[in-house]
This record gives C-alpha cells, sequence and structure tokens, in this order.
C-alpha cells in the first residue's frame, strides 16, 4: 500500500475516533457472544469475511478496531467508510495486500458505484491473497440498497452477525470495564443512575464517562451521585 494512503487511512482513523481501549476481552458480549466468538475465529482463519451489523452503539467499531489491534504476525488496516464523501475509492488500493482489512459504516458507500466498485476488487483482491476482511455496517448485506448485485452476493459468502444491544447489566459491566481501564471507580449505583437517564447506547456512555473522568482528576473527587449530578448539570 502506499504510503500516502496509509498516513491518510491513520489520520482519517484518528479523526473519527480511534478507540485506545478497544480489545477483544474489554469487549462485553451480552448476547453477541456468537459473534465475538465468529471474529476471535476469523483473525485465524483464511480467505474468509465477516459482516457484522446492528444499530449504532452495538460495539461494532469497538471489534473492528480491537481485530486489527490483536491481529499477530501480520498487517491490517482500519478504514471508517464514514467519511467516504470526503475522500477517493483509490483510498482502497493496495489494501488487498494486508493480512486483515477491516471496513466500517458500510452503508456509508452504499448507491455511490465507485466506492461500491472499490469494495468489490477489495474484496476479490484478499480473498485471491488468503488474507481476512471483516465488514460493519447499520444493516446486513441485503438490506443496504447497494447498486452492485455482485457485492451484495459476495458479502453473504461468508458469515453474517446481527450485534444486539446490551441488557442493562451488560451495559453497567461494559461501563464499569471502561472505567477500571481509565483507572476510576464506578459505583454500580452511579452506573445505573447513568442508565436511567441517558442514551442506552456504548457510544454515548462512553462519552460521559470520559466527562466524568475528567472532572472527577480535576477535582479529585470519587463518582458519586451527587457530584455526576453537579457535572452533568441535572437537576
Amino acid at each position: 500500500m502506499p504510503s500516502s494512503n496509509a498516513d491518510q487511512l491513520r489520520q482519517l482513523a484518528l479523526r473519527i475516533g480511534w478507540e485506545p481501549e478497544a480489545t477483544l476481552e474489554q469487549f462485553v458480549a451480552g448476547a453477541n457472544s456468537d459473534a465475538l466468538a465468529a471474529l476471535r475465529g476469523e483473525l485465524g482463519s483464511d480467505s474468509e469475511s465477516l459482516v457484522i451489523y446492528g444499530a449504532a452503539g452495538t460495539g461494532k467499531t469497538h471489534l473492528l478496531q480491537a481485530a486489527c489491534r490483536e491481529l499477530a504476525g501480520g498487517t491490517s488496516s482500519y478504514v471508517p467508510l464514514a467519511a467516504a464523501s470526503e475522500l477517493s475509492p483509490a483510498l482502497l488500493e493496495g489494501l488487498d495486500a494486508m493480512t486483515l482489512v477491516a471496513l466500517d459504516d458500510l452503508q456509508a458507500i452504499a448507491g455511490h458505484g465507485a466506492w461500491e466498485e472499490a469494495v468489490f476488487h477489495l474484496f476479490n483482491g484478499i480473498r485471491a491473497r488468503g488474507g481476512r476482511l471483516v465488514l460493519a455496517a447499520r444493516q446486513a448485506p441485503s438490506a443496504l440498497g447497494l447498486l452492485m448485485p455482485d457485492l451484495t452476493s459476495r458479502l453473504q459468502w461468508g458469515l453474517v452477525y446481527r450485534l444486539q444491544p446490551l441488557d442493562e447489566d451488560a451495559l453497567l459491566a461494559a461501563l464499569q470495564n471502561r472505567a477500571r481501564q481509565r483507572g476510576l471507580e464506578l459505583p454500580s449505583e452511579v452506573g445505573r443512575f447513568l442508565l436511567n437517564r441517558f442514551p442506552r447506547d456504548c457510544h454515548s456512555l462512553f462519552g460521559l464517562l470520559e466527562t466524568l473522568d475528567r472532572a472527577a482528576l480535576a477535582a479529585q473527587r470519587r463518582l458519586t451521585i451527587p457530584f455526576v449530578r453537579q457535572v452533568l448539570g441535572l437537576s
């Protein structure tokens, strides 16, 4: 892959949001244990694709970035297609030489012929070279509205898993895991307080936790419900 493409991808991933805490061990699977097991298997397989899909905040980005980080003995590339409208499909050229390519937000290129063709050729190139391709989208391949039937067909050749939203107990466990990674103690009552007052998706909740972490560090305070109310402006 040309170095200019590699630099663009690194900068793009950082701008869109690279999660430094994203590991497979830290992923709270809940009802998604089969999808997690399939991803672990994908990292040790040859010429197999995996598509995971689901609503925003179900952990798709976490899994893709964790797969890229944890691939041993190979090269990987994470491509956030959410910014595809600002970029050229030529960004994908040469990625078929990678051991693993993870394409996030595949729904962003649906209906864009040049991008669909680029993904189609990447898929074929990776398969021919014995690499691995992991893709994430909001919808199943058949529901993406792709212009290329052949691309839709190829996306269904491998494994396809739908990620289910986490229930309250699993969300609490995910929040407390993320807090521990940051060196922060999140009591269960504080975690449930957040779950009862904010959208129940990991992306939003982890953003709140980051805000609380900074505030707690600045004030040298523990996380309590009164302190959380104060920081977040809750009555």
